[in-house]
């Protein structure tokens, strides 16, 4: 780029650190002074088991081929596949 055009250019910075920290401000007073994160990651864990429960044989065959596969977690591992 060329010195003239170097010259035309109007530099812009701005910091993400504040606006960070304003999006966390603005997520945690959305929550509420209510919010309890243990209790919402076990009502997680128990809709999870509750999703996979209940399977006839040809579903069943079907997760544990996808747990085998890494797509699905087994349980007791969180809830990301291993690939």
């Amino acid at each position: 780029m060329s010195q003239d055009k170097e010259a035309d250019l109007t530099p812009f910075m701005i910091d993400l650190t504040v606006e960070e920290a304003r999006r966390r401000t603005e997520v945690m007073a959305a929550l509420g002074p209510d919010w309890d994160p243990v209790a919402a990651l076990q009502g997680e864990d128990e809709a999870y088991a509750l999703l996979y429960s209940g399977l006839d044989a040809e579903q069943q065959h079907t997760y544990d081929m996808l747990v085998a596969a890494g797509v699905l977690p087994a349980k007791g591992q969180g809830r990301a596949g291993t690939h």
